[in-house]
């Protein structure tokens, strides 16, 4: 009895085996089918070669939510040259609450405006890095993953005298409120006032404002590798003493997630904007630099991502397996083709014989059974 259920759950089995197997009788190699082998083989390791690559690649996912941190200070980083002498000239801030923020954190250096050739490289190298984000927005994917560290090539000092500086360089950072606020270089010193705040710019003569300047680095929040801000390497030169540069920036918070950095820092975008001030044409206002930001509602989250190992194992596993069977199918098409078509000539032979026709004197020999007896 025992002996019976085994057999039967061995033939059970058998039946069920999903390979079974050919007798060597029945396979037949030819030069072809190891031509088209060859060839199915081939592709499947190279296409697999580019599948690993493809795994080995990421890609950066972007998720939005509100914003809920409204209580932390928002850091601004700046690194700004002036076309005037540093006693001409003084920057802070003043947020949306009237709140004027003390820029004890701001560094004022007599250089030149001039730069260098090696800074003047950098900064060309800059613009033009510039330009292709503003055209190809995924160049910042590539950065950030690649969290590149750069910064320009540190000045020289100077063997002029501190007079004949005529530019001066405000570098440094600042802690204000995450309200919307007017960061602004403009004549004179700021001074406090009970209702705000004011520059005093009754001793600077309207003859020596010059608000060319260059934007070196200016961004929000804490300062990590991989990002360029928007206006890095901004150059604005002014033919006019009395200028207004005016930048309108929307802040939008961003959290970084990579395999090399993890941070919070800002992301923005900018409208500028500029005139000639000419009270008597009617064109009012200060003269100077004012950037105005206000932080927006949503934050970005960016996330680096990477193929999980049984993705790629089910997508090679389609590759081989595809490949496969798509070249057995074909090679056996083209067997099947070409037997149709080797068996039609051959009919076509057999159905029209080219036989030599008999000569018209020439008669058929009579058989046995036909002669006279």
């Amino acid at each position: 009895m025992r002996r019976l259920t085994r057999k039967k759950a061995l033939t059970l089995v058998k039946e069920l085996d999903a390979f079974p197997k050919v007798p060597e009788s029945y396979v037949e190699a030819s030069a072809t089918g190891g031509t088209v082998s060859l060839i199915a083989f081939t592709l499947m390791a190279a296409l697999a070669f580019l599948e690993f690559f493809v795994y080995r690649n990421t890609w950066m996912r972007y998720e939005y939510e509100v914003d809920k941190d409204f209580s932390s200070k928002l850091k601004i980083n700046v690194d700004i040259t002036v076309a005037m002498r540093c006693q001409y000239i003084g920057a802070d801030v003043l947020d949306l609450a009237e709140t004027m923020v003390a820029s004890d954190g701001l560094k004022y250096e007599a250089v030149n405006f001039e730069l260098s050739p090696q800074q003047r490289l950098w900064h060309m190298t800059l613009q033009h890095i510039q330009d292709r984000l503003r055209v190809e927005h995924s160049l910042q994917d590539v950065l950030f993953k690649a969290a590149l560290k750069g910064s320009p090539p540190a000045q020289s000092p100077s063997e002029d005298s501190s007079s004949s500086l005529t530019a001066c360089r405000i570098h440094g950072h600042l802690y204000v409120n995450k309200v919307a606020g007017n960061f602004h270089i403009t004549v004179g010193k700021s001074i406090p006032h009970p209702r705000g705040h004011a520059h005093l710019a009754a001793l600077v003569s309207h003859d020596s404002y010059n608000f060319s300047h260059r934007i070196d680095h200016l961004s929000f929040g804490e300062a990590i590798p991989g990002i360029i801000s928007t206006l890095d390497g901004t150059e604005k030169i002014s033919t006019e003493s009395n200028h207004m540069f005016q930048y309108f920036i929307t802040i939008v918070p961003t959290k970084l997630n990579t395999y090399k950095v993890s941070a919070d820092t800002h992301q923005y975008s900018v409208t500028e904007r500029e005139r000639v001030i000419n009270h008597a044409a009617g064109s009012h206002g200060v003269s100077g630099i004012f950037m105005k930001y206000d932080i927006s509602s949503l934050m970005v989250k960016v996330t680096e991502q990477h193929m999980p190992l049984w993705q790629f194992l089910v997508r090679l596993c389609g590759i081989i397996g595809g490949i496969f069977s798509t070249t057995g199918m074909l090679h056996g098409m083209v067997g099947f083709l070409v037997d149709v078509v080797c068996c039609r000539f051959q009919i076509g032979i057999y159905s029209h014989p080219e036989a030599p026709l008999a000569a018209p004197d020439q008669q058929e020999p009579l058989l046995p059974a036909d002669q006279p007896q």
